[in-house]
């Protein structure tokens, strides 16, 4: 993956179009501004149960988007990453309906995963009650076959995604097929989707125990012998994301999102500063992405017996919801919790702009801090463009994520570019692609609470980024960068320093 700012996208989310309306917009106003485009699920049907995460066939591209021609076309230009959905497979799949219609003659039968195959010998109430769950409820669904056998299905995100036995031949063959289809039509890194569920043993909490590490190992291998990288989604107690980012490529840093909120709202980067000494370096740094604002991911660790302490305290983390819901004049609170359906109970749906009070110097602090933290930078589509919580999507589907998911035509786009937070937004990451420092050495000299100094160093090259918390202000400053963009360019520069950058 390349040392670049990275784009995570909805194919028909960004234009309203197809995989070549993307391919022209990456070619024109969004031209020299990411390294790799992360197309999220693309597959057939597009028009799902779950924008695609619930795959009928993961081999085949939809056709209202496009096809592998249009895919291999791309990556031309850009490197592509794209989901192995490792969980699940869609209801309407065709191997689910030939189990459903012939039940244990299908050939397909080892598939799937029912509650009986994981508890053999029944489950009691406390099994049950150990199983993780992001959501409400167990997670099993009664069906009944056509030839009138009755099975309880093992659905960890709804009835249309149907959870596959990852550990037998049959699924470890299906997972791989997919893999081999993706590696042909140049996908070069694959993010491998709702992994830390994949694995189910009885009285466990069937989410990232040890059987799921050497899983995602073996399936880590499987990608790189064919020549892709892997990065692993998983939301999850701090620990468990520094574990998994010993035996993979890429981690995400879901801890830094609600740790730059806290930070702007209580003006101290105490705990921004602990978790950044320690925080995977080989991680994708984001703000937002396709679903909410994690917050479980700096809280507890309710489901170890040990209740292992978060980042924050869980006074401080409630408070940091709240304040997110009152940024967003309570639209959040309406796209959360029990308030919308399909969501995960761990994450807060919100614009990051919005939950920021639409406030575009702390916005642009934010970008900066997570530009010059620790990995290698995406930036979510509604977020490039400082997009709002989207509530007539909201209020039409129900579903609370959506609020985070706006569909932009064309004009809108252009209409988006013109904002000057947009372009100082541009200017950032176009900063962050060009310096040479970011391909060094990270460091953070000390400070107290109240600033943050985060430096970059590459022998003669060097960046800063200097946070004053109390003030409200920030600033960059570097090396002079030959044939690039000046730092004086970014907004507000500091008049009386050449390469100062950003004070706000």
């Amino acid at each position: 993956m390349k040392n670049q700012v990275q784009l995570i996208t909805y194919v028909d989310r960004l234009g309203s179009g197809n995989i070549k309306t993307l391919h022209q917009l990456l070619r024109g106003p969004l031209a020299g501004l990411f390294g790799g485009v992360h197309l999220l699920p693309f597959y057939y049907p597009i028009k799902g149960a779950d924008a695609g995460f619930d795959p009928i066939d993961h081999t085949r591209v939809d056709p209202c988007l496009g096809s592998w021609e249009d895919i291999r076309a791309l990556g031309q230009d850009v490197d592509l990453m794209a989901d192995l959905i490792v969980n699940h497979i869609s209801s309407s799949s065709p191997q689910f309906l030939d189990y459903l219609e012939k039940g244990d003659d299908s050939i397909y039968k080892d598939l799937f995963l029912t509650m009986s195959s994981v508890f053999p010998n029944g489950a009691t109430e406390a099994d049950l009650l150990t199983i993780y769950r992001p959501r409400p409820g167990l997670p099993f669904s009664y069906i009944t076959l056509k030839n009138g056998q009755k099975r309880l299905l093992w659905t960890t995100f709804s009835r249309q995604q149907i959870d596959i036995n990852v550990l037998h031949p049959m699924g470890r063959e299906y997972l791989h097929s997919v893999l081999r289809t993706l590696h042909e039509n140049g996908i070069r890194m694959v993010r491998l989707d709702a992994v830390g569920y994949a694995v189910k043993k009885a009285g466990t909490t069937c989410f990232m125990i040890p059987e799921t590490f050497d899983f995602i190992e073996n399936l880590t291998h499987q990608a790189q012998e064919l020549g892709m990288e892997v990065l692993v989604e998983i939301h999850s107690h701090y620990r468990k994301q520094i574990e998994i980012a010993r035996q993979v490529d890429r981690v995400y840093d879901f801890a830094l999102p609600p740790l730059v909120l806290h930070a702007i709202f209580n003006r101290t980067a105490y705990y921004l500063k602990q978790w950044l000494s320690i925080s995977p370096r080989n991680a994708i740094t984001v703000l937002d992405t396709h679903d909410g604002i994690g917050v479980i991911d700096i809280g507890a660790d309710s489901s170890d017996p040990q209740n292992y302490p978060g980042l924050i305290p869980p006074e401080e983390l409630e408070a940091l919801v709240e304040q997110i819901h009152l940024n967003s004049n309570g639209q959040s609170r309406l796209a959360s919790g029990a308030a919308a359906s399909n969501l995960d109970l761990y994450q807060v749906n919100c614009t990051f702009y919005d939950a920021l009070g639409r406030n575009d110097r702390d916005y642009l602090l934010a970008r900066a801090i997570q530009f010059f933290s620790p990995g290698i930078p995406q930036v979510y589509y509604v977020g490039l463009l400082a997009g709002e919580n989207d509530m007539d999507l909201l209020a039409r589907t129900g579903v609370g994520r959506d609020i985070n998911r706006h569909y932009y035509t064309l004009e809108e786009i252009a209409q988006a570019i013109q904002r000057p937070v947009v372009q100082s937004l541009f200017r950032l990451i176009r900063f962050r692609n060009q310096h040479p420092a970011f391909n060094g050495a990270f460091s953070m000299p000390e400070s107290p609470d109240s600033r943050l100094i985060l430096r970059w160093d590459n022998g003669a090259a060097w960046a800063v980024l200097e946070v004053d918390f109390a003030a409200g202000t920030f600033s960059i400053s570097g090396s002079p960068l030959e044939g690039a963009e000046p730092i004086e360019a970014l907004p507000g520069a500091h008049p009386d320093n050449r390469y100062g950058g950003i004070a706000t």
